[in-house]
């Protein structure tokens, strides 16, 4: 791929810019109190990356057979030289003091403290010296300021190129069958809590099909490891980084189909789909509107009695106020609250008088199991408080996630990519 830009590889690669730009602090000086010249921006002038990057575009779609476009898919070229390194270096300790800035990395973006001494550049940090915002030099400051090396470089430039994706994403909802799984891998004191997550069990067959680096699992929102999710499953997204194969359809449907078939069913797949990023904000915005329904098993201090039922099933949209709960205090916020429970239901268990089945429909957030026993007074009201005495929670479900996204067709519709 060298050979078509062989001519970028010359000693004067850098030469043309940065004369460009001496040129314009002279013209400052000497015409800077002109109105035709301060009009002028610093705006208007091209940087040394994007006058490299117009001058490979024509080669690349040349010898690709490709147009250049805005695309999912992205060919990255970093130039770097060890020599020039050097003069890069004391131009940015002479410019700008060698101030803290951010320069990329593999994975993401590192600090350069004041005292790190880099041995090499790429294209980028050429940007840094010579891209410096011209309005705020000195009336007094000189052209030499941005000078580079005024002899010839006889090694070309280093180039290493390589090829990537934008993240792809599937949506739809998951259901979780087994009171040992969690929804994100867990894991406490090198540790696993579980026998599986969902994450795993979803994003470990998705990843190979595509061919991608790794994935990412989001959900909208949690339910302990301990609570089932049944009912119309729960939205989430599975982020795939760098995918080097779109699947097709029938790909996807066998995706889920396997996930569905899988010898433990521990998780389930419903309504899988590659989906746009819009995926993402549709489901965040409905995060925190969202109701829940549940189906808890509880169990209370005294025989159920017949007045029970109607006043629990009397209580429409009753709000209650829930301090931080005791059992998530060591990593949450001590706050206060308020949510409403917006309808509850009781089913009886035959032959046992003590236990019941509570139905319920909440506001997002609340929590159930607190909201049953009452969290030490820390929920109140609660079902024990309610009915005048001890109750407990022994199984929870939740059996429904009132969101728009990720339903079927008699719901609405999917995102499409």
């Amino acid at each position: 791929m060298c050979a078509p830009f062989t001519s970028l590889h010359e000693p004067c690669l850098f030469r043309p810019w940065s004369a460009c730009y001496r040129q314009r602090l002279c013209l400052k000086k000497k015409f800077g109190s002109e109105l035709w010249f301060q009009g002028k921006s610093q705006s208007e002038c091209i940087s040394v990356k994007d006058a490299l990057k117009i001058s490979i575009i024509k080669p690349l779609e040349s010898m690709l057979g490709c147009k250049s476009s805005i695309s999912t898919f992205h060919v990255r070229l970093t130039y770097s030289h060890p020599v020039a390194s050097t003069a890069i270096q004391n131009s940015i300790n002479k410019n700008q003091g060698f101030k803290r800035r951010k320069t990329g990395s593999g994975n993401g973006l590192k600090t350069v403290d004041d005292d790190l001494i880099c041995s090499d550049f790429s294209m980028s940090d050429v940007d840094v010296v010579v891209e410096r915002p011209l309005e705020s030099l000195q009336a007094n400051e000189s052209s030499e300021s941005f000078k580079f090396p005024s002899k010839l470089i006889s090694k070309p430039c280093q180039l290493v190129f390589s090829c990537y994706r934008t993240h792809i994403y599937f949506g739809g909802r998951y259901l979780k069958y087994s009171r040992n799984v969690s929804q994100t891998r867990w894991i406490v004191d090198d540790e696993r809590m579980g026998e599986a997550s969902v994450e795993e069990l979803i994003g470990s067959n998705i990843l190979p099909i595509c061919h991608g680096d790794s994935y990412k699992f989001h959900a909208a929102g949690r339910e302990d490891i301990d609570v089932r999710m049944l009912g119309s499953g729960r939205p989430f997204l599975v982020e795939i980084q760098n995918a080097r194969l779109m699947p097709s359809e029938d790909s996807v449907k066998n995706i889920e189909k396997h996930i569905n078939k899988m010898e433990k069913k521990l998780v389930g797949v419903k309504n899988l789909k590659m989906v746009g990023s819009e995926g993402w904000t549709l489901m965040r915005e409905g995060e925190s509107e969202k109701q829940k329904q549940y189906a808890a098993l509880v169990w209370i201090s005294r025989p159920l009695k017949d007045e029970d039922f109607q006043c629990i099933s009397s209580l429409k949209d009753m709000h209650i106020m829930q301090k931080t709960p005791v059992r998530v205090l060591h990593r949450r916020s001590p706050l206060a609250r308020e949510k409403i429970i917006h309808w509850m239901r009781l089913e009886r268990i035959c032959g046992h008088s003590q236990y019941f089945l509570l139905h319920l429909c909440t506001q997002a957030g609340t929590y159930i199991k607190e909201f049953v026993h009452g969290d030490l007074g820390r929920t109140y009201p609660s079902i024990g408080s309610i009915l005048d005495c001890r109750a407990e929670i022994l199984q929870l479900d939740v059996t429904d996630v009132k969101m728009d996204c990720f339903l079927t067709e008699e719901g609405y519709p999917l995102l499409q990519c």
